[in-house]
């Protein structure tokens, strides 16, 4: 029964010695994995980006900011001139938080009377809100209590901290986490079946047939991406129906500017998946190569774990990813009802990195075929 076993064990090792790359990229992927996600996964949260409207401007509000800051979990980016601009700071996603001290907040505490201030939160990343809420309110208690006696301390607290969501209010997890997964999966599938797409012709020995059939190199290109950047966006519109009317999470936005902007972003994962597909030589190597990015575009992009809670140079390489972009637009749009002037940066880097990764692609392509 166990008869020829050595040999074909024997054998199996040559083959696997003849193919080096799969053997290094297999080797790579556990080593590349394990040193960036050990230093990136913290359920920590920190460094949450925090703009500031301080119409006080005294002594005290300067004192309430400095232990905001002095927390740790606060990044104060700066100040704004009006509540409009403070609420549009969040709406546009480049805050977390929003800090308004009203005016005359100094002369209530000097006076011993109590002295609200508002905290505006995102909801819609319920990770940061719960935590950024707490914490917020924890401050507060602790500021009264320092500044009352314990005779006192049954009276109405000192610094009323007030927090309000200005998104998901009741900071339900499937509205923080389906339009995250709307981008993964669709960078999931366009990348992996594009992959494939040249080295499957590579394998099947068909590459040489279409290297001297009479169809251009850009038409060549042109048939092997749109197939699937039409299917990209069916199942896109297939998953946003889903997360609507099953998961129920409104679309707070305009639809037609996340369907241009989700086709900006299919066109990137379709360049970045023919470098792969132009790379590899077997479909192995393809879909091993393919994994090594996805798993870093799931943890790494914000869909998961805060990207400014990450190590400088984690957060820099998370910065490389394109999902890392449509997460923040699909949040934008889905959630904070965002349009065009609040998510022209993150287009811009999209577009310009899709732009990029397809000239690559084409002129691995033709290298390829050439």
């Amino acid at each position: 029964m166990m008869r020829g076993m050595s040999g074909i064990i024997y054998k199996e090792f040559i083959q696997i010695t003849r193919n080096p790359a799969t053997l290094v990229i297999m080797l790579l992927i556990p080593i590349v994995q394990l040193i960036i996600f050990g230093y990136a996964i913290d359920t920590e949260v920190r460094n949450v980006r925090t703009v500031v409207l301080d119409l006080d401007n005294s002594h005290e509000s300067r004192e309430f900011l400095n232990r905001f800051r002095a927390t740790g979990l606060y990044d104060l980016m700066g100040q704004v001139t009006s509540d409009t601009a403070l609420e549009a700071e969040i709406v546009s996603g480049r805050a977390s938080v929003g800090i308004m001290i009203p005016a005359g907040y100094g002369r209530e505490l000097a006076g011993g009377r109590p002295a609200q201030i508002l905290v505006l939160i995102d909801g819609s990343n319920n990770t940061i809100a719960s935590q950024t809420m707490s914490t917020a309110q924890t401050l507060g208690i602790r500021m009264s209590i320092e500044r009352v006696s314990p005779r006192r301390l049954s009276q109405a607290q000192l610094v009323d901290v007030r927090t309000r969501f200005l998104f998901n209010p009741d900071l339900r997890s499937a509205a923080f986490f389906v339009p995250g997964l709307v981008g993964v999966i669709l960078f999931l599938v366009t990348m992996l079946l594009t992959s494939f797409a040249i080295v499957r012709e590579k394998e099947l020995g068909t590459m040489e047939q279409l290297a001297v059939s009479p169809v251009s190199r850009g038409g060549l290109m042109l048939g092997k991406i749109l197939p699937y950047l039409l299917l990209g966006m069916i199942q896109m519109n297939v998953v946003l129906f889903f997360a609507q009317f099953v998961f129920n999470v409104d679309i707070a936005g305009s639809l037609p500017l996340l369907e241009g902007l989700a086709l900006i972003f299919v066109f990137s994962s379709l360049g970045l998946g023919l470098i792969i597909s132009t790379v590899a030589k077997t479909q192995l190597q393809a879909m091993l190569i393919s994994f090594m990015i996805l798993l870093p575009s799931i943890l790494l992009s914000g869909f998961i774990f805060p990207r400014e809670s990450m190590p400088l140079p984690i957060y820099w390489i998370s910065a490389l990813l394109p999902v890392t972009y449509f997460e923040e637009i699909l949040r934008g749009i889905m959630l904070r009802g965002a349009g065009m002037e609040a998510l022209w940066d993150e287009t811009a880097v999209l577009t310009g990195m899709g732009l990029l990764l397809l000239a690559i692609a084409t002129f691995r392509f033709r290298k390829t075929v050439g």
